[in-house]
């Protein structure tokens, strides 16, 4: 066990982040090792049972005309996690700290673990919705069969493709911009409000995608250790 400890620690090939697609996450975009770009929308949820027939039929046709009118595939994420209350919790913690009434102080302390045992043991789920925006360059889409299965198998990211990547961003970013603004647009016309993740909130999504049972115990405090760019740049 201790020769696999080893061999793990000293060999960086080994790490999961070798076999993501994503290459660095920079200026609220998300660029993956072959040069695509995506940009994630958070969607707000609508609750169709309130609405009245003739608003569920619009939303409907809204809908399906949004769908219709896409020159670009997007992908529609559903995420479903365990509701974190730990912020609130905090707020409590800091309010009972700052209160002089014993009372309202114990009161306060009391309510505080009767949330947190609710949430622990009553498994209360929480969704979020998402569109994925891509672009993605001519390098990327000319790809063929045996070459998407060479970079399967060799998932490695090199110096060369970092630098072409920097070269690029400027330019394609523009392009990219012009698909957020079309379905931002569509999802509009839906009655449907949209709000771009930033660098700081794509870094901790994947984080707790990829980590989450450790995300749901520690928590994201400092991005300077997921700084994708530098690493890839060194």
């Amino acid at each position: 066990m201790d020769t696999v400890r080893q061999a793990t620690h000293k060999d960086p090939a080994g790490s999961t982040q070798l076999y993501l697609r994503i290459a660095e996450i920079h200026d609220d975009v998300v660029v993956l090792k072959n040069g695509g770009m995506r940009v994630v929308l958070e969607v707000e949820s609508v609750n169709v049972n309130l609405k009245s027939e003739d608003e569920q039929t619009a939303l409907a046709y809204g809908y399906q005309n949004f769908l219709n009118s896409l020159e670009f595939p997007i992908q529609i994420v559903v995420r479903s996690k365990k509701l974190d209350i730990s912020n609130y919790l905090g707020k409590l913690k800091a309010a009972g700290k700052k209160q002089t009434n014993e009372i309202l102080k114990n009161q306060i302390g009391e309510y505080s673990e009767y949330v947190r045992r609710l949430v622990e043991f009553a498994d209360i789920m929480e969704k979020s919705f998402y569109v994925v925006v891509p672009y993605n360059p001519a390098s990327a889409n000319s790809m063929n069969m045996f070459q998407n299965f060479w970079n399967f198998i060799h998932p490695s990211d090199t110096s060369s493709a970092f630098e072409r990547r920097k070269k690029e961003f400027a330019d394609l970013n523009k392009k990219l911009q012009q698909n957020v603004e079309q379905i931002e647009g569509g999802l509009a016309n839906c009655g449907l409000k949209t709000r771009r993740l930033p660098t700081a909130e794509l870094i901790q999504l994947f984080y707790g995608i990829y980590n989450p049972l450790t995300a749901r115990n520690e928590k994201v405090e400092s991005l300077t250790q997921f700084d994708l760019t530098d690493a890839q740049a060194a």
